[in-house]
């Protein structure tokens, strides 16, 4: 039987971490509890019976208090404690501090049950939290990815989480808030829509929410080719209750940066490659503070950020952020391609490439709260980017029969692009709240304008060579190109949302909403080959050239409907859709697009809560995509004459069906998180690529394209469908003082294309598993071993002989260790292997590094350090990309071994705040006249291990 209150001081505040034993008529101990952060605790009793319950906290007087139960539950309220004059005698007692408890859809960690090196960033701390990964690929929450990052419910960096997790140090955190984040708009009708983001709240500590923090460093060395290497860098912030302003510094040219990628789309030019090299020493702090994942190539970056919020007033809340990153990125890379065909088809290609990009963000959320029944809610973006790239590619296709050549294409391309752009986005919404409860009305409004440049130029040899030609020379068929094009292209919308809520009951609720919605898209790309009279670029080349408009424009309305009781929360709803799609192409060759369509779109979710600790969400959503401007341009391709592409002006919309289930949570006694996900989407004329190799000279759309050349077109398939299972378990391990996650995974995917006019279905199995092992020792001591491995198949209808499997592992482990009056050693090494990848890909290496530093001045506010990374000079980056058509092998150049020497001095300079008073390792004085009868050594509820509960020191914290 269930018996539950909440634990206080005279005052009112909760008392965290106060010990509640249940004792019998005759004083033998019987069961216990600890409350928790809210003083809220939990006790299951027998159904009936008299029991004494005593209630314990330290300098606070002993309460007791008897329960007659009799099948029924009970509430006891409040119980107040009161403070104690008697000084108290000691007794140690280990114990487990709460870890976190799950609240709803919310899991809450603690953050001072994880113990962090001073200098540890919030990434430091969320990675030792069960179930959160943190690497080169964003962070995930049981293998989800976190899209957005809040500080005390305020954005921050917008919707950037790297400018967060790299940024905020670990100390100032007093609990990790983690859930899916509704839209505005449905959080306030309680009518999923769809819209979420997984989400992560830092709530900062009340004695660290006042005064200036942070970090300033600088750093020089340099690389075994004797260039020089630099990292400069700060990290400012200024927190005065609500008010809070940030500043971000960053210089270097060691791979770093402090911004997501998102910021720099189309500058890396890499093959997809997940960033392996670059990482380790070389940043602010012991933990490398202000550094995201390092891009391929060598990279020099400089950037600047700013944050602010605050509350105006009572009625007004205002967030907002700038941030300004440039980076200059040199990249050598290689592909090496395998068709699934019947021949023995291979691409292959080398690419040099420098870009440069510079990009403005702008974030801005404003919130106006009217009165009691009314707000208003304007959230504007604005970013531009200004990116330019030089490009060098030599590529060759090759049909080949018992490794005898038949037949080769040979390229040589050398390009320049110089894009500029902006995009505006602006979303308003209006809430109101009628007198009858659940009676609600929202309208929301968003618009989007984008814009871009793009000028560059076009300078190719290509040529082909055919075994059994006897015509040309050689069997080489040789044709140069010399170009310049410019292209203009914007992209405009504006969309609805009308919602209109109406309860039924206490239990149940209807929502009616209507969202319409309205899309101009234009391109204009002009080309022009060189005269070869006059030299001069002044030959219209209309097959190359393109003028596109189109306008998109959807009703949509719906019905759902709400149900809410006790465990049980339900949504069902359907929206009837109609869209029209009306296009004019005036050439390459003039031809209109005229399309209507219609669409039923259910959706319906389920969210039964079995406990505290276990939840299951299933939610199942349909929606339409539309193709893009560029799917539908009937216009040629050519920047790489030896993989061509065009569009489809045929394309129809597709129908997508998506399914995520989740079951699991946090289990607040044992410190034990266990979550399984369940996802799969299934997709009616999905855009999928035919692939067609052509086998002689061609003339497509007015273009001359020779023989071994590639084209790729969108098309619509059906039978695409994906699916994933995944599962992740996280629990502490008294024995090494330690937190460990294990994860297991099947991905699945069946992905259509043509190839040569034939179907082929490619299957795809990716079986995945790891392991982290994050310390929770102490603060002088941390460390972290992990291991991750992939295996992945690959089968296909068509041709049997393309179906290839390969395997890959990384293995990691890192150490930070304060070990001699502020000597620090710190030292991270992974090892890489990918097997069964094409020859001169698969491979093994190390990457290690490591640096030693010393603490000194003030309060250990100043670190010198010498580092060097890449010890073994063994740095990689290769990998590999599936697709329909191909498989696909890839390696870049990454930044080599280099030593440096950096600075790095931390502020703190919080107001009112007393540094945490020494104690012993796991001991807390509980009880002034020794544990009571029954209660042994331990947890009373003999769980957990580890940390400290109890006290003014332990359960999070007092607040």
């Amino acid at each position: 039987m269930a018996v539950t209150g909440t634990v206080s001081e005279k005052a009112g505040g909760a008392l965290p971490g106060a010990t509640v034993k249940v004792l019998k008529a005759d004083s033998s101990f019987l069961t216990g509890a600890v409350s928790d952060p809210d003083g809220v605790f939990t006790l299951s009793l027998p159904a009936k019976g008299r029991f004494i319950l005593l209630f314990s906290f330290l300098s606070y007087r002993d309460q007791y208090k008897t329960v007659d139960l009799n099948n029924a539950p009970l509430s006891l309220g409040k119980i107040t404690m009161r403070e104690s004059s008697k000084t108290l005698s000691e007794v140690e007692v280990q114990t487990t501090q709460q870890r976190g408890q799950q609240k709803g859809d919310t899991t809450q960690f603690n953050a001072d049950a994880f113990k962090t090196h001073p200098d540890a960033t919030a990434e430091d701390l969320i990675k030792k939290m069960p179930g959160v990964t943190s690497d080169g690929n964003g962070v995930k929450v049981n293998g989800e990815s976190v899209q957005k990052i809040l500080v005390d419910g305020k954005p921050f960096f917008g919707d950037d989480p790297n400018a967060a997790i790299k940024n905020l140090p670990a100390e100032i955190i007093d609990k990790v808030e983690v859930f899916d984040k509704m839209s505005d708009q449905a959080s306030f009708t309680g009518f999923a829509d769809g819209d979420q983001q997984k989400t992560i709240n830092f709530v900062t500590k009340k004695n660290r929410n006042t005064g200036q923090f942070g970090k300033i460093y600088g750093g020089y060395g340099i690389d075994e080719m004797t260039n020089s290497r630099y990292n400069a860098g700060a990290s400012i912030n200024s927190f005065n209750n609500k008010r809070r302003v940030t500043l971000l510094l960053l210089s270097n040219n060691i791979n770093q940066q402090n911004f997501s990628s998102s910021d720099i789309t189309g500058a890396m030019g890499s093959s997809g490659s997940s960033g392996r090299g670059g990482g380790g020493p070389g940043g602010g702090g012991a933990s490398s503070s202000l550094l995201t994942a390092p891009q391929n190539g060598n990279t020099t970056t400089q950037s600047a950020g700013l944050n602010y919020s605050d509350s105006w007033g009572k009625k007004i809340n205002i967030s907002g952020s700038y941030f300004f990153n440039y980076s200059d990125n040199k990249n050598l890379s290689s592909t090496n391609r395998r068709y699934f065909t019947a021949d023995n088809q291979t691409y292959q290609s080398s690419t040099n490439s420098e870009t440069t990009n510079s990009n403005h963000r702008i974030n801005l959320r404003f919130e106006y709260n009217i009165d009691s029944a009314n707000k208003l809610t304007i959230v504007p973006s604005l970013s531009s980017q200004n990116n330019r790239s030089t490009t060098s590619l030599v590529g060759d296709n090759i049909k080949s029969i018992a490794d005898i050549i038949q037949n080769r294409s040979h390229t040589d391309t050398r390009s320049t692009n110089d894009n500029l752009g902006y995009d505006f986005n602006n979303n308003l919404l209006f809430q109101h709240k009628f007198a009858k409860k659940g009676r609600t009305i929202s309208l929301n409004v968003t618009t989007l304008l984008s814009e871009r440049q793009n000028n560059g130029t076009y300078n190719s040899m290509n040529s082909y060579y055919d075994i059994n030609d006897t015509t040309t020379p050689g069997g080489a068929d040789t044709t140069r190109l010399n170009q310049v094009f410019n292209l203009y292209s914007y992209n405009k919308r504006v969309s609805g949302s009308l919602s209109y809520t109406e309860p039924l009951n206490k239990s149940s609720q209807l929502q009616l909403n209507y969202t319409p919605s309205y899309n101009v898209g234009k391109s204009d790309k002009k080309t022009n080959d060189v005269n070869p009279n006059t030299g001069e670029f002044i030959d219209f080349n209309s097959a190359l050239s393109n003028k596109y408009e189109n306008t998109y424009s959807t009703q949509k309305g719906g019905l759902s409907y709400r149900y809410q009781k006790d465990k049980m929360n339900i949504n069902l709803g359907a929206d009837a859709q109609t869209s029209m799609l009306n296009g004019q192409q005036t050439y390459p060759i003039p031809f209109p697009v005229n399309r209507s369509f219609k669409n039923i779109l259910p959706n319906a979710m389920l969210n039964y809560k079995f406990s505290k600790s276990r939840n299951l969400r299933v939610y199942y959503r349909s929606n339409t995509n539309i193709p893009s401007i560029s799917q539908l341009q009937n216009v040629i391709n050519i920047s790489n004459p030896l993989q061509i592409s065009a569009g489809n002006e045929y394309l129809k919309q597709t129908f997508e069906n998506n399914v995520n289930i989740r079951f699991g949570g946090f289990n607040q006694a044992t410190s034990r998180n266990s979550m399984l996900f369940i996802n799969a989407s299934f997709i009616d004329n999905y855009i999928s690529n035919a692939t067609y190799i052509l086998r002689s000279d061609s003339v497509i759309q007015g273009y001359n394209i020779k023989a071994g050349s590639q084209l790729t077109k969108p098309v619509n398939l059906d039978n695409y469908y994906t699916a994933r299972i995944f599962y992740v378990y996280g629990f502490p391990v008294k024995q090494i003082k330690s937190n460990l996650n294990v994860n297991a995974g099947v991905n699945y995917g069946h992905t259509p294309s043509i190839i040569n006019n034939l179907l082929n279905m490619s299957n795809s199995y990716a079986l995945s598993s790891g392991i982290f092992i994050g310390s929770n020792v102490s603060d002088k001591l941390d460390f972290s071993l992990a291991y991750n491995a992939n295996y992945t198949i690959v089968k296909n209808s068509v041709q049997r002989q393309s179906d290839n499997s390969y395997f890959n592992h990384a293995a990691s482990f890192k150490i930070n260790w304060i070990f001699y009056k502020g000597f620090v050693l710190n030292t991270d090494v992974t090892q890489t292997l990918y097997n069964g990848l094409t020859q001169n890909y698969s491979q093994s290496y190390f990457l290690w590094n490591a640096y030693i530093g010393y603490k000194f001045f003030k309060n250990n506010a100043l670190e010198a350090k010498l580092s060097v990374f890449d010890i073994l000079n063994q740095n990689r980056s290769i990998g590999r990309n599936i697709t329909g058509s191909y498989t696909e092998d890839y390696k870049t150049t990454v930044l080599r071994r280099y030593g440096m020497l950096t600075l790095t001095y931390t502020l703190r300079n919080f107001k009112g705040a007393q540094p945490p008073p020494e104690q012993k390792e796991n001991q807390h004085n509980l009880f002034p006249n020794g544990p009571p009868p029954g209660m042994r050594q331990g947890r009373p509820d003999g769980g957990g291990s580890g940390g400290n509960y109890g006290g003014s020191n332990g359960g999070g914290g007092r607040d």
